[in-house]
Parts: structure tokens; sequence; C-alpha cells
């Protein structure tokens, strides 16, 4: 492996899986060809002219409830069922949701909730979560008529947990998922074309995340300030001021309103040999937790430094579930086949930027009376890859609030940042990881 500035790795855990987004072709405008079951026809769609959905309602109780999508003109879809939750996942093409504020946070019969959002380029998504096993009873659009607009129509019926594992799509079955792994693995093990590697860039890469995206929005502020907005907004100004240096590399996990699963964010990270990780966020309190302000800098912990730390993580660390991701198939990024010293090591590397960065930061930002926290985030769990993540305020604070909307104070807290990587790499020496 070429020189990267990574800390050095003994032994490099393999695990890895394809995220899992499960229908990347399917909801793609130009799919070829679509199932029978629950399809429509393909509807051509104009880049410049994506759907439009204008209103969204639920009708029904605990044993038949159904899902209304009014549309400005008919879609081809898919929809499928999940376990452990039990979800019901609506792909579409990508839509122009125009939807009230709080459609979806009220449930009706068998839905408790359901989120919406763009989930890739050219694909959007619904998520439902349900109170109870259900199954996909129809699933039809109806067109455009008198005076009615385009309307897609989702039928749920209540099933019991055994009929419902056995209309799951094998790679959703609970009892399935060892046998599809094993097979997985033994068909990445493989052996694969070799292609002329590229000239090798040897500046350390920098792995920026934006935090949620597509139809996790994170936290909201009063009005329609969404967190995954004012993180991506920041991500890619560092990721400009960073660039600017051409000292480093940059990787974004994201560019864009997408949805990209936890586990997948790690790999991204490791498939580039990061030298670094900086997940970005914003958190917000409930009414009755009172009025917490200032940027707090995470690192990776198996036990949390406060109950604080332990409630933003098990937050976040739901962020798969709330994109109809199953948890269950993540593998744990942290394997116990990695030698001791490694993990050891990339903690150490994480601590010190971390205190690094809140040496620049508190020289120009507002700080977190505690600003040094740690817990166990899954974004964090790069086993070779040195992470933080760092929360830049409370939009639960009006003072807080008003900062992370300034571009004023994007750019002076964009700059402490650059400082603080620059002065990282400029005190850890070179080193070359083993080859394999």
């Amino acid at each position: 492996m070429v020189n990267r500035a990574n800390p050095p790795v003994w032994l490099k855990c393999g695990v890895f899986c394809a995220a899992a987004l499960l229908c990347a072709q399917a909801i793609h405008p130009a799919a070829a060809q679509w199932p029978a079951s629950g399809m429509v026809a393909p509807t051509p769609v104009a880049a410049s002219s994506f759907p439009i959905a204008s209103d969204a309602r639920l009708a029904g109780d605990a044993k038949q409830t159904r899902f209304v999508l009014d549309l400005d003109k008919p879609v081809q879809f898919r929809a499928f069922a999940l376990a452990d939750p039990y979800r019901v996942i609506l792909d579409l093409p990508q839509v122009s949701f125009r939807l009230a504020a709080d459609i979806g946070s009220a449930g009706r019969g068998l839905v408790k909730s359901f989120r919406y959002g763009l989930v890739m380029p050219g694909g959007s998504r619904i998520v439902f979560d349900l109170t109870g096993p259900a199954k996909v009873a129809k699933s039809y659009v109806l067109e455009a008529a008198n005076g009615q607009p385009a309307r897609l129509v989702l039928e749920l019926e209540e099933v019991d947990r055994t009929s419902f594992v056995q209309s799951l799509a094998p790679a959703n079955r609970p009892e399935l998922r060892p046998a599809i792994a094993d097979a997985n693995a033994n068909a990445a093990a493989a052996p694969a074309t070799v292609r002329p590697a590229p000239p090798p860039d040897t500046r350390p890469v920098i792995v920026i995340d934006p935090g949620h995206g597509g139809v996790d929005n994170g936290t909201q502020a009063a009005g329609e300030i969404m967190e995954k907005n004012l993180v991506l907004g920041f991500g890619l100004a560092l990721r400009d001021r960073i660039e600017k240096s051409g000292r480093y590399r940059v990787v974004m996990t994201r560019t864009d309103d997408t949805f990209i699963p936890l586990g997948e964010r790690v790999r991204i990270a490791r498939s580039h040999s990061a030298a670094l990780f900086v997940s970005i966020h914003a958190d917000a309190l409930p009414s009755n937790e009172g009025n917490a302000r200032g940027a707090t800098i995470y690192t990776l912990s198996e036990k949390a430094s406060d109950a604080e730390a332990e409630r933003l993580a098990d937050a976040e660390n739901k962020s798969d579930a709330i994109g109809g991701v199953s948890l269950a198939d993540e593998p744990t990024e942290v394997a116990d086949i990695l030698i001791d010293l490694a993990q050891r090591e990339t903690r150490t590397f994480s601590n010190r930027f971390a205190r690094v960065l809140m040496g620049e930061m508190k020289n120009t930002v507002r700080m977190h009376k505690h600003p040094l926290k740690s817990a166990r985030f899954r974004v964090l769990k790069a086993p070779d890859v040195p992470s933080v993540l760092v929360e830049l305020g409370y939009v639960s604070n009006k003072g807080d609030l008003e900062h992370l909307v300034s571009e004023n104070w994007r750019n002076r807290t964009v700059g402490s940042m650059a400082l603080a990587i620059d002065a990282f790499f400029a005190k850890r020496p070179a080193t070359t990881a083993p080859t394999k």
C-alpha cells in the first residue's frame, strides 16, 4: 500500500457488505423491465421535470389500511416489506415532494408513521413504520380523471408473523440471511479481473460525512430548517477549503440530498484508505431537557461519557431504520480478528485530533460546556481510520441556530477546522501500511 499518512494496521478486517439500497435499478427511470406484481408500466420522465407529489393520506383501520399519494402524472414503483422492525418500503422514480411539513408524523391503522425523500439520484423512497406484521394486499396507480389527479394507492392488510415472514423476498427473510451472506462471501472471493492501477496519489485522504439525507431529515428547527441541509452545506464548504491547499484528497459520503446507510459511510472511508473521517451533525434537545448550546466533538467509546452522549448515539444509530435499511444486515465493523493494538492506536489518533480540533474551534466558535465527549456511534466504527463526529451546535437553541444559518459563522468555523486538520497532520509521521 502506498504512503498515506495512515496509522499502521497489522491486520485489516475483510468484512464488507453491499449497501442496503435494495432496489437501485428498480427505481431508476431507465429501468428496463418490471415484475408484474405491484408494478405499473414505465412512464418516461424528463430529467428537468420530475413528477410532483402534492398530497398524501391514510385511511382505514388496524385490519386494512390504505395509503394514497396524489401525483401530477403516473409513475412506476415497487413496494415490498421488511421485518424487525416491521416496515413497508415504496420505491419511486425521483419525485418532487410538495407535501405539508407535518405529513406522515401521525399514523393510522396499520401505519405508525411514514417518511419520504430522495434515497439516491434518480430515486425517491417512502418508508412506512408499521404497528405490526402486514402485507401489501394491492398496489396500483390510477390515471387522472374527473378532475382528480393521478393517484398511487397502496393497500395494506394485517397478517400473522408467520405469514408475514413467508411473504418476504428471500434476501429480506431473517432465517435466510446467514445462508445468503455465505453465498455473497463466496462470490466475493472469486478472482476478479485485474486492471492497471492509475498513478498513485499519496496525499492523505480525508472523508467528510454530512449526516442524514434523503428520507432521514435529522433534527428540525422551527419552520423548515432541517439538519440534513445545514450539515451538507457546511460539509461542502469544508471540502472546498481543504482542497484549496492541495495537500489532501477529499472524499464526501454524499454531495446531495441522498440517503447513505451508516455502514456504507464507514465502508467509504475504509475503501479509500482514509487518514481521517469527520462526520458533521447538528443536535437538538427535547423541550423538557433544557437548552444546551455550543459545539461538541465526539469520539468512539463502548461506554458513553454521559447521558446526553448516550442519547445522541442512540438517536444517530437509528438512522438506518429510518431509511428502511435492516440493521440486522449490517456487519460489525470492529471485527474480533483485528489486533487490539491497531484499535487502540486508531482511537489514540482519534482522541488526539479531537483535542487539536477543540483547541482551534474554541478560538472562533462557541463550544459546549463539555466539548469533548465519547459514545458508541456506529458511523465512527472504522477500526483503522481515526474518526470524530462534530455536533456544530443545537438547532433547538436560538443562538446556535442563528449561527448555523450564518454564512459568516460557517466560514469562520470551516477555517478553524481546516487549521486543525493541518496541525494534526503536521504532527503525524508518514507511515506505510504493510503490504498484503
